[in-house]
């Protein structure tokens, strides 16, 4: 038993040690130094906030900003492509009977 118990503290420990890890980047925010009129902005901690730590929201933000993917969602009248409802109204009544338009 005693035994058991020696070998399995180093891995109870080995597995506690992530809750009392220092997590000191956590929770604090940026810090702007001014002296006098210069003024030191904190760019890289900024950087930091903002890039995040998820990278699929990464990936969604990088797929919506694709020009490739904005061309994609985009209706065909406003890529300027043909319609049925658009060629109908330029045919007219001659709409599969006629190849001359009745409006141009």
């Amino acid at each position: 038993m005693s035994r058991l118990s020696r070998a399995a503290l180093p891995l109870l420990l080995g597995c506690a040690l992530p809750v009392f890890a220092d997590d000191s980047g956590a929770g604090k925010g940026c810090i702007d130094v001014q002296v006098g009129q210069a003024r030191a902005l904190a760019y890289d901690c900024l950087t930091q906030t903002l890039r995040g730590g998820d990278q699929r929201a990464a990936e969604r933000l990088r797929e919506q900003t694709d020009p490739a993917q904005q061309l994609r969602r985009r209706s065909p009248n406003q890529l300027g492509l043909a319609t049925p409802a658009a060629t109908s109204t330029r045919m007219g009544s001659g709409f599969g009977v006629s190849v001359v338009p009745q409006r141009p």
